[in-house]
């Protein structure tokens, strides 16, 4: 039976790449397939620059290209970049992508680990100790809080409060300013003087046990550099080149940290589409994309159009989900041919997801591989149902946020049984090697009938023997134990050959091929039928970046009824839109 690969090099485009190695990374080899405006992008190297990237017009491809050319050519120091996205994942996938343009040595990092390095360096001799800890999460100290106030709350109001104190901090407001505040939203049944209590509270019981939260760690490092001019001035000599990738994510806080790094200084490459600003419950706002050109009126400004991901059909559907909003780019399809997006409707919830794995079954017996295809929805409870239809019927699939790839058992026996032979080399082909050692673990070649986590056990060998198999000629079994390990400690995981059930956020700068947009009706996608304007421009870019997601098939739906005997629902609002080509 041939093998059929499950991973490859996927960039933005939708293209699959052989990566291109060191000998290749030439300045004039970095450029060659890049579309005009990436090119332009690419080899303006100095003073403010803008790239205002659609969807799938490879805003990453091109970044790093440009960071690789700069340093290729001798504009950059490798050393001095300091590459900022806003997910370890992101981050770990843009370290894989510039050690294969020879561009390793750039450091990229999210703002909060950039930040938690400078802050863990400089507190010894700034502050005397070691750094603060910083805590897994909010829950145990807000838990006590409430206690200690005498508030009765229940676990999904404790998340809100941790999310009011989130959106508090990264807003960069003080208790006192936060509390002037008279238009923000009420947090479940609690009074407002209840949510003060809260913050407060939580912010002493942290004071007295000697930790930060996952916020403070931004706050300390911005407050450590504007009053200790000497650590400023280290790190301003250390960075001194900036790219900031989703410029339309920043916060408050994360901005005044970047001006601080920045200094009068001019080198700052920013990237972003206002059209996937996503998280403004978190505090991200975009004006500071849209404002660039008003701040640095000298700036480079660069518009990437051309989506070369998705069909014309999806880029239309796309381009009227988001005409005629602020900052909206107009995508032109690099592929004109594709199916139309379908559009169901169902009874009720249950039996939307058993339409939709029914679906899945047949596009996976019609040779689409399962890795390929993504169901996306708006809120994680969406996902039970779903689960439980693909398992009816059969279908592999991954749960976005679960266990991590590198975090999984048979995953880490696996890479120590290949570190012990790698001590041994025999010579043999890599692929050889990885599928001898693999298969000694129970991986055959052929994939198991069964589903659950017996299938889940060979996905995760497999996966690595098509690594093996996708890597660059003459790579030893050394090298790729140590890639291995520099995928894992960046978390750069492959893809398992699985359905991909996700939230909408969480599959912000994923795609594939076949994507099934679900629960489409009002009180889902919106989700709330109170919205203010400004919640629903927040829900229509959340729909933008679902649908932007596939790239050959789309399919959407909605159901009338939350169950055979739920209250009855309407369709969303967007999808109205869509079959009318109305205008709002």
């Amino acid at each position: 039976m041939a093998r059929e690969p499950l991973i490859s090099v996927i960039d933005e485009t939708g293209s699959t790449r052989p990566t291109m190695n060191s000998k290749e990374a030439t300045s004039e080899s970095l450029l060659g397939d890049l579309d005009e405006g990436q090119r332009e992008a690419a080899t303006t190297l100095r003073g403010p620059v803008c790239i205002l990237a659609g969807a799938g017009t490879g805003k990453t491809r091109t970044i790093t290209r440009r960071i690789a050319y700069g340093i290729s050519t001798g504009a950059y120091s490798p050393d001095r970049v300091l590459a900022l996205t806003f997910t370890a994942r992101a981050a770990g996938e843009m370290k894989t992508r510039l050690r294969h343009l020879n561009a390793g040595g750039v450091e990229a990092a999210t703002f909060h680990a950039a930040a938690l390095r400078q802050l863990t360096h400089f507190w010894p001799t700034v502050v005397g100790g070691d750094a603060p800890r910083v805590m897994g999460g909010k829950a145990q100290l807000l838990t006590e809080a409430a206690k200690n106030m005498s508030i009765r709350v229940d676990s999904p109001t404790l998340r809100d409060v941790a999310g009011d104190i989130e959106w508090r901090k990264v807003s960069n407001l003080s208790l006192e300013a936060y509390a002037e505040l008279t238009a923000r939203p009420t947090v479940g049944s609690l009074t407002r003087a209840q949510v003060m209590s809260l913050h407060a509270e939580y912010e002493r019981l942290k004071d007295d046990r000697r930790v930060i939260d996952f916020e403070d760690v931004l706050l300390l490092t911005t407050g450590l550099l504007a009053n200790e001019e000497s650590a400023l001035m280290h790190v301003r000599e250390r960075y001194r080149f900036f790219v900031v990738d989703e410029y339309q994510d920043v916060s408050p806080l994360q901005h005044d940290l970047l001006s601080l790094w920045l200094g009068d200084r001019r080198d700052l490459c920013v990237v972003g589409d206002a059209s996937q600003t996503i998280y403004s419950f978190t505090g991200a706002t975009s004006r500071y994309l849209l404002d660039f050109s008003h701040v640095f009126p000298e700036a480079t400004l660069v518009r990437l159009e051309t989506n070369y991901r998705s069909t014309a059909p999806i880029v239309r559907i796309a381009n009227d989900v988001m005409r005629d909003r602020p900052g909206a780019l107009t995508l032109t399809a690099h592929t004109v041919a594709g199916p139309k997006p379908e559009f169901d409707a169902y009874p009720d919830d249950g039996a939307e997801a058993r339409g939709v794995a029914a679906k899945i079954a047949q596009e996976i017996s019609a040779g689409t591989p399962a890795k390929d295809i993504a169901v996306l929805y708006r809120v994680n409870s969406q996902s039970a149902a779903l689960e439980q239809a693909l398992s009816d019927a059969g279908v592999s699939y991954q749960v976005a946020g679960g266990v991590r790839f590198f975090d999984m058992p048979e995953v880490k026996q696996a890479i120590m049984a290949l570190r012990g032979a790698a001590v041994s080399v025999t010579g043999d082909p890599l692929f050889k090697s990885v599928s001898d050692v693999v298969r000694s673990l129970g991986w055959t070649q052929d994939p198991p009938q069964a589903t659950g986590a017996v299938r889940a056990r060979w996905e995760a060998f497999n996966a690595l023997v098509v690594l093996a198999d996708t890597a660059a000629p003459g790579t030893t079994l050394r090298d790729f134990t140590a890639e291995l390990q520099q995928r894992q400690e960046s978390r750069h995981e492959p893809t398992l050959d699985a359905v991909t059930l996700s939230s909408i956020h969480g599959a912000k700068g994923l795609e594939w091929k076949s994507v099934y947009l679900v629960g489409l009706s009002e009180g889902l996608l919106p989700v709330s039928f109170a919205a203010t304007p400004d919640q629903v421009n927040e829900e229509r870019r959340v729909f933008y970046v679902a649908v932007t997601r596939a790239s050959s098939h789309l399919t959407m739906s909605w159901a009338s009824s939350f169950g055979s005997h739920g209250s009855a629902r309407t369709r969303s609002r967007f999808l109205a839109e869509l079959d009318t080509g109305s205008r709002r």
